[in-house]
């Protein structure tokens, strides 16, 4: 038992979740977040806990990656790859960014003159027709080093069948490469399909300096301030990973902060008895969501961050639209009103935040609109916003093109941020087959609550349940997210006929490493279970169904458990099996998680002293088409069973929920509130 404190780094706010799991008590924090060194932030919001010597463990969700990917500010890369292999990023899976026409470029993070092939060749069936040459290899590498290359990629086609190629180069290279960023791809992805193996490998390269750079940073910080326990970061799989192997593999960390966020949401959604939710987490520059089924996020394979850039490993599904606080408002060539995807980001920030910027924003919107309130700005670092300058820059910027006032223009904002809203969390239920009126909406970060109204009355959804602290949600993730750690092998083979022992002994093999890597993690677990899952398909087809095998034991695997799982996972897919053609199984994947200790939610329930009485606040102006006298509520004051009909607001420090008018609200067991249709 220790004291863990969750970071989560946003684009305004770096969140904090303090939780002492002696005494099961709790507190909760946030800093504004110093975009282009988010170490400051960090540092800065650790110190409001007391001393980082006392602090047991600190586990971090992070969205520098992700940030590197998105605004290509990686790395200069050098690949060396197998002679006639050179354009493999560029051909991808002869995809186009426009669909219907032969326009959009693309440009790789690796420059084609930073992308050097050289005579090798290992055929499909692991066999060596031609071995490298380490004096060509070397050469090649001081040609990239003398380019400019910080990381350094090995790519060598059919590397998944045997490595050998790949890991003698590494071993020359290594002799005279100046740092530790260089990897080969049979140890980022040995899994075949080579765009997908190159594609990962060489991202993985691209942010090893930016983010071992940060992390490093970190932790020489922390040692400064006598940190002596376990520092974590949250892997894009909702797992949890060691900073070491978060700078060995900061490919794992491209979604790290909305996955923890998904992770606390579904934990959440599960304790107040909603199985089946759509998470939708509202920050300062996006919104993000993710499908929650029975209780169970939805894992994907692979996820592509933006056109061509895809990264094959394991990561919650999460679907990312540029619609935060922080988007800003403009009137196109058109005449047509954009919100985002531009942000202002923390620096300037929206207009009312008085810190020099001039263009409005979502925020600036609700602002105007008495749905924040001005004079108790979230986040603690403004004693107040300015409303006026907020309301000039809507009139300036969309009000006068629009001949709209500027109420009328903060209201078109607002509606046209709830549009783009409604898009992102159809395009992940109906999309996938599911109807979004038979779930319930999870809105958290610093401004999802804003938005329950439309999540309900503009996409349908049954139900709002809105956590206890919507704000910090991604940090509280970061405390109860289970450790994990994914292996993945090629085996490409027909299962008719299969080594049966073979396959036993690979996945007895794969599941002791992955095994040993939660062990070290250095936090507490109930305990650690495997799980196996098959990449299958039917003879002949190209992609491939996930299966995922009834066992935890590699010695009860056999061919005819392989053959009925599959079966089994093809007919709830697609309706139907193929008898008589033959099976094959593609990849092995494994995992190990560490299951965390269970984490009290009733620890969050309003304390003895809370009463309706207590959180009033009294009324004050509200614009819903008009404007509308609104009852405002201390949030955190609510006791439990308190009903509260709209329109009315509910305020609290990390976050601000609107009720509008013809919804309800009911404060549940665990101090979430959960909102209806009146």
């Amino acid at each position: 038992m220790s004291t863990v404190v969750g970071v989560d780094v946003g684009g305004t706010f770096t969140d904090f979740f303090h939780f002492d799991e002696a005494t099961r008590r709790f507190t909760v924090g946030k800093t504004p977040s110093n975009r282009g060194d988010e170490a400051v932030g960090f540092l800065a919001g650790l110190k409001q806990f007391g001393r980082a010597a006392e602090l047991g463990s600190i586990v971090h969700g992070t969205t520098v990656g992700t940030n590197a990917l998105l605004e290509r500010r990686g790395a200069r890369v050098g690949l060396i790859t197998t002679a006639g292999f050179a354009d493999v990023l560029e051909m991808r899976r002869r995809d186009r960014r426009q669909t219907w026409g032969l326009w959009g470029d693309f440009i790789p993070v690796v420059d084609r003159d930073m992308r050097l092939e050289v005579g090798e060749r290992t055929l499909a069936d692991g066999s060596i027709r031609t071995a490298i040459d380490p004096e060509e290899v070397r050469a090649a590498a001081l040609r990239l080093r003398a380019s400019g290359a910080e990381a350094l990629a090995i790519v060598f086609i059919n590397s998944y069948a045997n490595p050998a190629n790949e890991r003698a180069a590494l071993e020359a290279i290594g002799q005279i490469w100046p740092n530790g960023h260089i990897a080969c791809s049979s140890q980022i992805l040995p899994e075949i399909r080579e765009f997908e193996r190159c594609s990962t490998t060489v991202l993985n390269a691209y942010l090893q300096p930016v983010v071992g750079s940060y992390l490093g940073k970190l932790d020489r910080a922390l040692a400064g301030e006598g940190f002596s326990g376990a520092f974590h970061i949250v892997q894009s799989n909702g797992g949890v990973m060691s900073t070491a192997s978060a700078a060995k593999l900061p490919v794992r960390t491209a979604l790290s902060g909305p996955a923890a966020g998904v992770i606390a949401a579904a934990a959440i959604a599960r304790h107040a008895g909603y199985a089946d939710v759509i998470t939708g987490d509202l920050g300062g520059t996006s919104f993000d969501v993710s499908l929650v089924v029975d209780g169970q996020v939805c894992l994907a394979a692979q996820t592509t961050i933006e056109f061509g850039l895809v990264i094959r490993t394991p990561m919650i599904e999460i679907a990312t639209i540029g619609a935060g606080g922080g988007s800003i408002a403009s009137v196109d060539a058109g005449g047509l009103l954009q919100v985002g995807p531009q942000s202002a980001g923390s620096r300037p920030g929206p207009v009312c935040y008085g810190q020099g910027g001039r263009l409005p924003t979502l925020t600036d919107a609700n602002v105007v609109l008495g749905r924040i309130n001005a004079e108790r700005p979230i986040g603690g670092a403004l004693a107040r916003l300015d409303v006026r300058a907020a309301r000039a820059a809507l009139l300036a910027h969309v009000g006068e093109k629009l001949k709209l006032d500027a109420e009328e223009a903060a209201e078109a904002v607002v509606r046209v941020a709830n549009a783009r809203m409604a898009g992102a969390i159809r395009l992940v239920s109906i999309a996938r087959g599911h109807d979004p009126q038979l779930f319930a909406a999870v809105p958290f970060g610093g401004g999802g609550a804003l938005h329950v109204g439309a999540l309900i009355q503009d996409v349908g959804m049954k139900a709002a349940l809105v956590p206890r602290f919507p704000g910090v949600t991604s940090a509280l993730g970061c405390v109860i997210a289970d450790i994990r750690h994914d292996q993945v092998r090629t085996v490409n083979r027909p299962i008719d006929g299969l080594d049966e022992a073979a396959l036993r002994a690979l996945l007895a093999s794969e599941a002791a490493s992955t095994r040993a890597v939660v062990e070290g993690a250095g936090l507490a677990v109930d305990g650690v279970e495997n799980v196996f899952e098959l990449d299958m398909h039917y003879a002949g087809q190209t992609h491939t169904v996930s299966v995922r095998l009834p066992t935890e034991d590699p010695r009860a695997v056999t061919r005819e458990m392989l053959e009925d799982a599959f079966e089994a996972t093809y007919r709830s897919a697609f309706g139907r099996i193929l008898p008589g053609i033959g099976i094959r199984l593609v990849n092995v994947r494994v995992a190990a998680i560490g299951r965390r200790p269970r984490f009290d939610f009733s620890a969050l329930a309003p304390g003895e002293d809370a009463s309706l009485e207590a959180a009033f606040r009294g009324t004050r102006p509200v614009w819903f088409g008009g404007w509308r006298e609104a009852r405002i509520y201390d949030r955190l004051r609510l006791p439990v069973g308190a009903e509260i009909a709209g329109p009315a607001i509910l305020e609290q420090p990390d976050a601000t929920t609107v009720i509008d008018p013809g919804l309800v609200a009911r404060v549940d067991d665990f101090g979430n509130v959960v909102v209806i249709r009146a």
